[in-house]
């Protein structure tokens, strides 16, 4: 036993030794450690007793810049902006992604559709601003967005060629209410009828626009001639017909007698009309929708839309994302189980709804949180895309920091901000460690 005892003794290393296999690990870990400290926790100290300080920071404020997130109106409405974020960008990109990854299963060209969704990822949020700010724009003939939904609208609603046109001094024609123009005296059947307009450009006439002409006399119905009173470099003789002025293609033109519309016609390429022997006696009228302004689109970037608007632009970058991860998890679904569920009759809905969904829960989780930790910091979509009109409307917590620091120059309440992204990220991050340390037991 004492020989036993001395062998241990002899056998064990001096302590000097003990000492420097226990600080070794020590030793390697330091750089990290120092950098840790000087990149994270040193900043998260100083934010926060700076939070607690006043604008210049000098003097002790206590919980008055904190006071001020939830009473300034533009901090409010970058809260209520950051919620909005994160329960919808996360939830819809998570969404597509598990849609793409389990449709393009069983898409023959999967892989090249993979690529294509994936492809935005390798774009900075930058490049992706400025893409989507061309993609808003609100004019229909450079935005992609409303060119698109003007002629969706355009094909169901007719829009008018000449919503600037207007009668000229001494003109026939009166305003009359909802913006219709309707003459003064009636018309009566065999003496033509001059409805003079201006106020359209010449560039801006129908290409089916042909010379004007006088209309022929017709004793049984009411005949006249709607055109642009206006000679382009000048000449022409006011409220008369001339060569070089043209005529108002398709304009409708309506008989009202005592409220009511009798007749109705449109007129020719030439701008003549000719309306039934019913319209003799009437008032002609051309009706309001004549002279409608063109539809314009959706103002996408207005105080109302700019938020849904640029989460649509972080959806198209990220779902990509979403969906290459849930793809590699659903590699790893066992195919027996689902085969086994088709062959128990379930349609292909229940075997997504109760075997793949659940199967691809860990997964789902990584990627939802990984995305709202990602969008409490969203910054260079909302300063790219959000113009100056409506980026307070756009306001979130990140871009409201960077205001409040080198704008206001308020560090104080900057601080506070940062101190409020830090707590609302921790929760998520411990829900993240905690899952991934459940499913390491496993």
């Amino acid at each position: 036993m004492a020989d036993g005892t001395k062998a241990e003794v002899a056998a064990a290393p001096p302590a000097p030794a003990r000492r420097r296999r226990r600080w070794t690990p020590v030793l390697f870990l330091l750089p990290a450690l120092v950098l840790l400290g000087a990149l994270v926790v040193y900043p998260i100290g100083y934010s926060v007793v700076r939070s607690v300080l006043d604008k210049a920071g000098e003097s002790f404020v206590g919980v008055d810049n904190y006071v001020t997130l939830f009473t300034d109106d533009s901090i409010r409405t970058a809260l209520a902006n950051n919620l909005i974020w994160v329960v919808l960008a996360p939830t819809v990109a998570t969404a597509l992604g598990l849609i793409f990854a389990v449709l393009t299963e069983r898409v023959r060209w999967g892989t090249a559709f993979k690529l294509v969704v994936f492809m935005p990822m390798a774009i900075s949020m930058l490049a992706s601003g400025i893409i989507f700010r061309l993609v808003y724009e609100q004019d229909p003939d450079r935005g992609v967005a409303n060119a698109a939904w003007v002629a969706v609208h355009d094909t169901f609603h007719e829009s008018s060629a000449f919503p600037k046109a207007h009668p000229g001094p001494n003109s026939p024609l009166a305003k009359s209410e909802g913006g219709s123009f309707t003459t003064r005296e009636p018309a009566r059947a065999g003496e033509p009828v001059l409805l003079p307009l201006v106020g359209v450009a010449p560039d801006r006439m129908p290409g089916d626009a042909a010379p004007a002409a006088e209309a022929k006399a017709d004793p049984g119905k009411v005949t006249g001639t709607a055109w642009q009173d206006f000679t382009r470099g000048g000449g022409g003789t006011p409220s008369v017909v001339d060569p070089k002025e043209l005529g108002y293609p398709g304009i409708r033109v309506e008989a009202v007698k005592d409220g009511k519309v009798v007749a109705e016609t449109r007129a020719g390429p030439d701008g003549t009309f000719t309306l039934p022997a019913e319209a003799d006696g009437a008032q002609l009228r051309f009706p309001a929708d004549n002279f409608r302004e063109p539809y314009n689109g959706v103002d996408w970037l207005g105080p109302s839309l700019v938020t849904l608007s640029v989460i649509s632009a972080y959806v198209w970058m990220w779902a990509g994302f979403a969906m290459v991860l849930i793809a590699a998890g659903l590699a790893g679904v066992p195919r027996e189980l689902m085969e086994a569920a088709r062959i128990d009759g379930a349609n292909e809905w229940q075997v997504f709804r109760r075997i793949t969904v659940p199967m691809l829960a860990p997964v789902l989780g990584v990627v939802l949180v990984t995305l709202m930790i990602n969008v409490l910091k969203i910054f260079d979509l909302i300063v790219v895309i959000a113009p100056g009109s409506s980026r307070d409307d756009a306001n979130v917590l990140a871009v409201q920091l960077y205001d409040s620091a080198f704008g206001d120059r308020d560090l104080g309440v900057a601080s506070a901000i940062a101190v409020l992204l830090f707590l609302l990220v921790v929760p998520v991050m411990v829900t993240n460690v905690r899952r991934l340390r459940k499913e390491a037991r496993r």
